[in-house]
């Protein structure tokens, strides 16, 4: 698609090979991808307008090229519930980013200002990423996100594209898959809804194969016929 090249360009012409998460979650949506409700302010008053547009409780976090790892620049905040909170967040952000900048020698970019989402309900929790091996090409891994990718590494991989039956196999494969089916009580989730959002990353990848690294982590995905999101959602590009 046009627009998502113009994205890449746009990155590799300041000299960036990751995606703003803003421009992550425009490439979601250009495949159709389901995401939260977002929007982009560059000052408090702007955040505070564009998140009452959301609708509260938001997130918010740095958009800046000069920050990859968000987190560690303190530039992540969530579960706004109140327009004092969103305004207290954005200047929160600005100011650790420009401190982070200072420790790392930099003068950081914050004319972008803060990315604003949609604080998503809690579902069950899955990773959906793509890596790129020089030999066999891209692969798509997926698995139950939390405990069982950090600690079980409970995950499974096929090359892409991916067919539907690939994609059903998947979910079918990892050790945590009754999870998915409803334990103690719960209703099964919509691995439908899963399906559609691999298969949406297999043709999105294998279309743009300058997309090195990928991962939509988290994922949420909620009881059978309430859908999925791709909650957060980090893009690396080649050079």
């Amino acid at each position: 698609m046009k627009e998502v090249k113009k994205i890449f360009e746009n990155a590799r012409a300041e000299g960036r090979v990751f995606v703003l998460e803003n421009e992550a979650k425009d490439i979601m949506r250009s495949y159709d991808i389901p995401i939260p409700p977002y929007a982009t302010a560059s000052t408090a008053d702007e955040a505070v307008e564009k998140a009452k547009q959301i609708g509260l409780p938001v997130v918010l976090k740095i958009l800046s090229k000069d920050i990859l790892h968000k987190s560690d620049a303190g530039g992540v905040k969530i579960n706004l519930k109140t327009e004092d909170d969103v305004r207290k967040a954005f200047e929160e952000i600005m100011q650790n980013a420009k401190k982070y900048g200072e420790e790392k020698g930099i003068d950081v970019d914050l004319s972008r200002g803060v990315f604003i989402s949609d604080f998503a309900d809690m579902g069950t929790e899955v990773i959906i990423g793509v890596t790129k091996d020089p030999q066999f090409g891209h692969a798509l891994m997926f698995g139950l996100g939390g405990i069982f990718v950090e600690i079980l590494k409970d995950v499974t991989f096929r090359l892409i594209p991916l067919t539907e039956n690939d994609a059903r196999e998947m979910i079918r494969e990892i050790k945590a898959a009754k999870i998915l089916d409803g334990i103690r009580g719960e209703k099964p989730r919509d691995t439908d809804a899963l399906v559609d959002i691999i298969m949406k990353v297999s043709k999105m990848v294998n279309e743009n194969p300058e997309i090195i690294e990928l991962d939509c982590n988290p994922t949420f995905v909620y009881e059978q016929g309430k859908g999925a999101l791709v909650v957060d959602a980090r893009i690396i590009i080649s050079e």
